[in-house]
């Protein structure tokens, strides 16, 4: 019902700039549940940031200030703008959309973001 194509990672040095995009492509994709997660190697994959079709949004401690999660129904398109990284933001950064009243919970490919310090 939906697929999902990240975009946007890289290689970048500390204190710099990223803007991560998702692309969804299917039906519905308003009443998605929207959100951002990273995993790094040997760790579990964890939330940073989600936003609810209504536009409500919830972070990660660490990332309060720094990030900021958005969405443009119209091109269904999610972004994740992150600030001020990070070495310890390496990781792969996937996509997700979710409908608890669908049942139903998508997963992008993923998109590397390496901070370099």
């Amino acid at each position: 019902q939906v697929q999902l194509v990240e975009s946007g990672g890289g290689l970048v040095q500390a204190g710099g700039s990223l803007r991560l995009s998702c692309a969804a492509s299917g039906s519905i994709f308003s009443i998605y549940t929207m959100g951002w997660y990273r995993q790094a190697p040997g760790k579990q994959r964890e939330l940073v940031a989600a936003i609810t079709s209504g536009g409500s949004t919830n972070y990660a401690d660490y990332v309060k200030g720094r990030f900021t999660i958005s969405r443009d129904n119209a091109k269904n398109t999610v972004y994740l703008q992150m600030n001020s990284l990070k070495p310890e933001d390496t990781a792969v950064y996937y996509c997700n959309a979710f409908s608890g009243f669908v049942g139903r919970n998508y997963w992008g490919q993923g998109t590397q973001v390496t901070v370099s310090s």
